[in-house]
């Protein structure tokens, strides 16, 4: 660590990215000199700013002036002039995952990974060992709704942080544990589109763990047991299966809350836990934060406590009270944007209100994850009430012909669904909210994409 306190200016390239600008804080905290650069200047960077940090609208290569290192989200284009400038002034340039681990040195770090509920699963651990005033420093990708924060550095001495995926460098990550949620088929891009690709990415990952750590793993998730079988380190399981060390049962859900039993099965002893989010998904999300506390020694009490109290993060099913034609409507804003997490979503919303009509405003993610699961998008959309399509958020990627909202639009309504739209105009989504409102009782903004700030828009406009 006092290696990496020679550096003293770090400039972050993309700095407006959820992963980046949680990093970002962190290291201000620390007492470094923070500059970064984005295309779009949110609320969070005018808070960043405002605690000490310097934020640039827009790319160029006078912004790197002064800095010691580039930080660079994973979105970036190599040709971004901030790093070619980096590159003639030969300053060291590192993705976003290797400055998170070297954050991670002189920690008791925890690392959440998986396709699917890292985000959610990681601020529950955190959440836990907060209840359990163990200060732990966190970094997420996305806001944790208590506290309105995707980082903050702790005092104590753990360490909990969202391993992504997407790009594989979370391999850069050494975790003294590692938590992963479950594996599927995204991201494939990244991975010439080769699922054993990313099997091994997490393998890598795996391995990293030293000798005296540990895995915790969903043990009902194939993949993830395969995945697993190759790495020679102490496991933990959790899951619903009776050979899981921490077993899911009695899982009953009321009104959006749910009441689940985890058996302790090497103990032999059962704790019941209330869940005040619905979704089986985050039943298993809470199992596996649960799994660490306990291995961790956290007293249960704290940990029934913590998961009793947490209300959820950011974008993830994450509810509104809005009023559209003088009709009080609920808005469900969530990230979700593989058909696996919309199904999540929709059963989760079913769960809570099962006799309301579902209007959804659908993004999809990048046209490689679009015309790879293209059919099961379809499935997954059929189970909509009334649906609106928005254009495909490109995330830098180049068109795919045939790939668009407008033909999963089509596909949609030749299975015979009778209420689909596709919008290009995003401007005009509050007119025609508007004008379906007699037929609107749940309103979800789906996607990861520039949706959040349409989700924005409808709060305030509508």
């Amino acid at each position: 660590m006092k290696k990496f306190e020679k550096v003293k200016n770090i400039h972050f390239v993309g700095i407006g990215g959820a992963g980046m600008i949680g990093i970002a804080k962190v290291l201000l905290q620390k007492g470094y000199s923070i500059s970064g650069s984005d295309l779009n200047f949110s609320d969070d960077l005018v808070k960043l700013e405002n605690d000490g940090a310097k934020v640039f609208q827009g790319h160029a290569k006078e912004n790197i002036k002064g800095a010691d290192l580039l930080v660079i989200s994973s979105a970036i284009n190599i040709n971004n002039p901030e790093i070619i400038q980096a590159q003639k002034e030969q300053i060291t340039v590192i993705p976003r995952a290797e400055m998170l681990g070297s954050i991670m040195i002189g920690y008791e770090s925890i690392a959440v990974a998986g396709s699917h509920g890292k985000t959610t699963t990681t601020s529950m651990v955190a959440k836990i060992f907060s209840v359990a005033n163990l200060s732990p420093t966190y970094v997420v990708g996305g806001k944790v709704l208590s506290t309105d924060e995707n980082s903050d550095l702790g005092k104590g001495k753990y360490l909990v942080a969202e391993a992504d995926e997407s790009d594989g460098t979370f391999i850069h990550l050494q975790p003294d544990v590692a938590l992963i949620t479950n594996i599927d088929d995204d991201h494939l891009a990244h991975y010439n589109n080769i699922f054993e690709n990313l099997l091994d990415s997490f393998v890598t990952f795996l391995e990293n763990i030293p000798f005296w750590g540990y895995m915790v793993v969903n043990g009902d998730d194939k993949d993830v047991i395969n995945v697993s079988k190759r790495i020679s380190r102490k496991q933990v399981t959790f899951g619903e299966s009776k050979n899981c060390n921490y077993q899911i049962s009695n899982i009953r859900s009321a009104n959006g809350t749910q009441s689940f039993q985890i058996l302790d099965a090497r103990k032999d002893k059962s704790y019941n836990f209330l869940l005040n989010i619905p979704g089986k998904h985050n039943v298993f999300n809470a199992a596996g934060s649960i799994a660490v506390a306990l291995e961790e020694d956290i007293e249960i009490e704290k940990i029934q406590k913590a998961i009793s109290e947490f209300s959820g993060v950011g974008r993830r099913y994450e509810k509104h009270s809005i009023n559209i034609a003088s009709k009080d409507i609920v808005l469900i804003d969530d990230y979700g944007h593989h058909p696996i997490e919309i199904n999540a979503n929709l059963s989760a919303i079913k769960e809570e209100y099962p006799e309301k009509k579902v209007c959804m405003i659908f993004q999809p993610h990048r046209y490689t994850r679009t015309e790879q699961l293209f059919d099961d998008f379809i499935k997954a959309l059929l189970k909509v009430d009334s649906l609106i399509l928005l254009d495909i958020y490109s995330a830098s990627e180049q068109p795919i012909k045939g790939i668009s909202s407008e033909a999963i639009a089509k596909a949609i309504t030749k299975q015979g669904h009778n209420d689909v739209i596709h919008l290009a105009d995003h401007n005009k989504i509050n007119q025609i909210l508007n004008s379906k409102s007699d037929h609107i009782e749940v309103l979800v903004t789906q996607g990861a994409g520039s949706i959040s700030m349409v989700c924005e828009s409808i709060i305030k406009n509508v």
